[in-house]
């Protein structure tokens, strides 16, 4: 079975994800995984945890579980504005539902990125943060219901608004760097 020729590079890179390493199990493991990140919940989460748990900082993690909220809103306006469709793979058919029809940019991308810099800096290790953003975001491309394109855009767009909140003590005493 020869597989059509993509000219687009998007379509290209999208169709590499959607075709290697795809079994049954593992189909159902990413769209399970994938649903964490859905609606920022898994964010949003870590947030609420952080104040609730960490009161010399609740300010720091109110600011950054905002920021979360506030991205994920932005972006759901922005993909109301660019309206651009996900993507349609002849033969390989999306393998998990979504909120909308639109893909521009990648919500699990832009809320995975502001948390993951927003709650490094209120001191949660950074690595895990990270891995967490980026097996988020790659979820989407495996399930094949964003291009790539919009999930670099989601990420730069999440660290974007995380860059622009304030930075928040480290430790209590410190200063606000």
């Amino acid at each position: 079975c020869a597989l059509p020729i993509y000219f687009n590079l998007d379509e290209q890179l999208l169709l590499v994800a959607r075709t290697t390493a795809h079994t049954p199990r593992a189909e159902r493991d990413v769209a399970r995984f994938s649903g964490l990140g859905e609606h920022a919940g898994v964010w949003l989460a870590i947030g609420v945890v952080g104040q609730a748990v960490d009161s010399p900082r609740r300010r720091g993690w109110r600011r950054a579980t905002a920021a979360v909220a506030g991205v994920y809103a932005l972006n759901t306006a922005i993909k109301l504005v660019g309206r651009r469709r996900r993507p349609q793979l002849p033969g390989l058919p999306q393998l998990t539902s979504t909120p909308t029809q639109f893909s521009f940019p990648s919500a699990h991308a832009s809320t995975s990125f502001a948390g993951a810099l927003c709650y490094s800096r209120l001191g949660v290790p950074a690595l895990p943060l990270y891995t967490l953003a980026v097996g988020l975001s790659i979820s989407r491309l495996y399930l094949g219901v964003h291009f790539p394109s919009d999930v670099i855009a989601g990420a730069v767009l999440g660290t974007a608004v995380g860059g622009c909140v304030r930075r928040v003590q480290r430790h209590p005493g410190e200063g606000t760097g």
